[in-house]
């Protein structure tokens, strides 16, 4: 029976780890023995750990996790977490008498406040492997979404608040599920209405502002640091793919970013999109059709984070509130 989350594919398990003292977080998503890995990133600030290994050039093929980290670059720190779980199990490619763990990484920035010493260490990677499981994972303000933000190209204080959300389709036997944490610097919303759901606020606070309206008016952005926001998403799939396949694929759901955030890609934003065939399904469709299923479980997925996504206050008294509890957002 389908949930509606990436955990449907056959063999990917999910595990959050959520550290709400300043809020911040991370994923992991376990992957079976032989899956085929890939990534495609597009946002101009990017931070990321193994993301050369997977270019179809070189020779490792198959990854046994994929960490998605809060806590800017500090959070890379998680993957050492991960890689000593899996290793403790004997997960990883065999190299001579060592076990060693592919574990590709990438982080986005939520260093916003609070206590600036807590990110997503080793401990934290390794305690969302012990919570993974083949469940739904939860949503919203969980795991690098703890922290998220989105609408922020007019200054912080207007954001609203991001987080983590899921989607899976089923066609013709393979299933294609999104896994994404929503740090953007643009806004988010519903591609079948064209509605805005979260995003930049008006001055007063009060409504919805239309980021890429504002824009095209000539307003002007408010203070930003460079790299301070990021999406990242992980699609998997149970069809069988080859190195290449699965780049383009992770390539291909970059638009499912496109349609739901605006802008995205942004100078500020570290967009970063991978890719896990499992092969389970023995089945090898037509890389288009699987690239247009992966583009819309990751737009949905996007709609999910937001809307799952819960209002916060941070340590400043700085209120984000989601779409949830905004009266303009649809």
């Amino acid at each position: 029976m389908s949930t509606g989350s990436i955990t449907d594919v056959a063999g990917i398990s999910v595990g959050h780890y959520t550290d709400t003292r300043r809020p911040t977080g991370c994923p992991v998503i376990l992957a079976p023995e032989g899956t085929v890995g890939g990534v495609d990133v597009r946002g101009a600030s990017p931070g990321t750990r193994e993301t050369d290994l997977l270019s179809p050039l070189n020779t490792v093929e198959t990854v046994h996790a994929v960490l998605l980290a809060g806590g800017s670059a500090f959070g890379l720190d998680a993957a050492g977490g991960v890689m000593r779980w899996l290793a403790e199990r004997q997960v990883g490619l065999a190299v001579g008498r060592a076990c060693v763990p592919i574990v590709p990484a990438a982080f986005l920035f939520d260093l916003y406040g609070g206590d600036l010493s807590v990110w997503p260490d080793a401990a934290a990677g390794y305690a969302a492997c012990e919570a993974a499981s083949r469940t739904p994972p939860a949503e919203g303000n969980v795991g690098a979404g703890t922290g998220a933000l989105v609408g922020k190209l007019f200054g912080l204080h207007r954001a609203m608040k991001g987080g983590i959300g899921s989607a899976s389709v089923c066609v013709n036997g393979v299933t294609v599920g999104a896994l994404v944490a929503v740090n953007a610097v643009g806004d988010v919303m519903d591609p079948r209405t064209g509605a805005l759901v979260a995003g930049a606020r008006s001055t007063d606070g009060r409504s919805l502002h239309g980021t890429a309206q504002a824009s095209l008016r000539g307003e002007r952005p408010g203070p930003l640091e460079p790299a301070a926001a990021t999406t990242l998403g992980v699609i998997a799939t149970d069809a069988r793919l080859t190195k290449a396949a699965a780049c383009r694929l992770a390539q291909m759901a970059h638009d499912g970013l496109a349609r739901s955030i605006n802008p995205v890609h942004t100078v500020s934003d570290g967009d970063t999109v991978f890719a896990l065939a499992t092969g389970s399904s023995g089945r090898t469709p037509h890389l288009t059709v699987l690239g247009t299923l992966a583009a819309e479980v990751m737009a949905q997925a996007v709609l999910r984070a937001v809307r799952a996504a819960r209002t916060i206050t941070d340590a400043q008294g700085r209120v984000f509130p989601s779409a949830h509890d905004f009266p303009s957002s649809s």
